[in-house]
Order: C-alpha cells, then structure tokens, then sequence
C-alpha cells in the first residue's frame, strides 16, 4: 500500500491507503477497486486519462475522435443546434434550437450548454460565432457528427453517450467514461470501448508504443494505474 506523506481529505487520504500506487491494474481490476473507495456526496465523474508517445507539436500527430459508450456518460448533455428547422430540432430533445436568433444569443457570449450541433448549410452562418464557440471546443465539426442534416440522429448519439476526446498540448488525452453510481462493470465495457477508440485514432506517422501511460480515476480520487501493454499495438 502507499507509504508516502498523503495530503488532502481524510477521504482522499483514505481511499489512497487502499491503492497500492506502486502496482497496475486490469481495466476490470481497476474498475473494481474504483468502487471500493470512498465516495465524494456528489455522483462524481469517472475518466480514463492517457498519456501518448506522439509529438503534439507536429500536427501530423494529432489524436482526436468520438465514440459512444456502452453504458452511456452518466451526464445530462445541454443541446443546441443551428438549424433552419427549429421544430424539428426541438421535437427530438434539443436544449435550444434556431439559426440567426441562436447565432446572435452566442455571440453575445452565451455559451450554456454541452454540445453544439449544426445542419450543413446552417454552417455558413456558424462560421460568424467560430471565435466564441471554437476556443471552448463547442464549434460544430464533421469529424465529430455535429456537422449533420439527420439532426433526430445527431441529437439521440450526443444525448445518449457518445463523448469526444482531444488531446492536449502535453500529449495527454482524457475520456468520461461514466460516473461513480456506475457499477464496476459498466465502468469496465465504457473504458475498455473509450481506450479502443484511442488506439484506432493512433497517428499512421506514429510507430511502436503509443500508450505510455493509463490512468482510471473519478473526480475526488486518486488515479488508479492501469496496465497499457495489452492495448499498445505494433
């Protein structure tokens, strides 16, 4: 078990006693003793974080992609979506929905919600709050499905569990895969799928191991280790 000064909560202290922070864990092991640590009174998030071999600074390097999780986030994801057919938009669960009155309400700053969705010719208007939604990673994007002209189907994907992941400028890369209320297995199905879905997005200029490290943690505990050899691929 830990054998270093522990710093933090007395539950923070208590869940990293029983962590040994010297081993790595199965995705399912792992999973497992997640749910045996003390919890937070919130229903707090879970994430796999990884580290990668790849260069961020060569945009040949780059790792981003979507997927949609077994069990789905656990979240309840704010929807709004630029459109010509608010109705439409509306009658499929969209939080907000509209084209020049939406575009004009963000460009005022406002930016309450999770996803922002668009139709392909809703687009050209967008381009004009790309400077409010691009920095805070809301600008609608083919690559990611928010680019679509089935907004029904574009809603129920982002509704119902699909999560994007980008990787950040120190090459590390942060997935939810689900929260605390979930049971050991779900978390299981929902990491496994998310770590699947970063191999595949792994650079072709990249060669050898492109998982240096992977960490299963939620919100208010401490990361738990996770063995990335099973899943580093040639």
């Amino acid at each position: 078990m830990a054998t270093q000064q522990i710093k933090g909560s007395k539950r923070y202290r208590s869940a990293v006693e029983m962590t040994d922070l010297t081993k790595t864990y199965s995705v399912e092991e792992a999973s497992a003793l997640l749910n045996k640590l003390p919890k937070a009174k919130f229903d707090e998030t879970v994430e796999i974080y990884a580290h990668l071999t790849v260069d961020p600074r060569k945009s040949d390097q780059m790792v981003r992609g979507t997927l949609s999780l077994p069990n789905g986030s656990g979240k309840t994801v704010r929807v709004i979506v630029f459109t010509e057919n608010p109705d439409e938009a509306k009658e499929a669960g969209a939080d907000e929905a509209g084209l020049d009155d939406l575009i004009e309400k963000v460009s005022g700053g406002w930016t309450d919600f999770d996803v922002a969705i668009a139709t392909t010719s809703a687009m050209k208007s967008v381009r004009k709050v790309a400077r409010v939604l691009g920095p805070r990673g809301l600008m609608p994007n083919p690559k990611s499905g928010t680019v679509t002209d089935d907004i029904p189907a574009g809603i129920k994907e982002v509704k119902g569990g699909r999560v994007e992941f980008k990787m950040d400028k120190t090459a590390n890369v942060a997935i939810v895969v689900g929260k605390r209320s979930f049971t050991p297995e779900q978390i299981t199905e929902n990491a496994e799928a998310a770590i699947k879905a970063l191999t595949d997005a792994k650079p072709q200029s990249t060669t050898g191991k492109f998982l240096k490290s992977l960490t299963l943690s939620a919100t208010m505990s401490p990361g738990i280790s996770v063995d990335a050899a099973p899943y580093n691929k040639s």
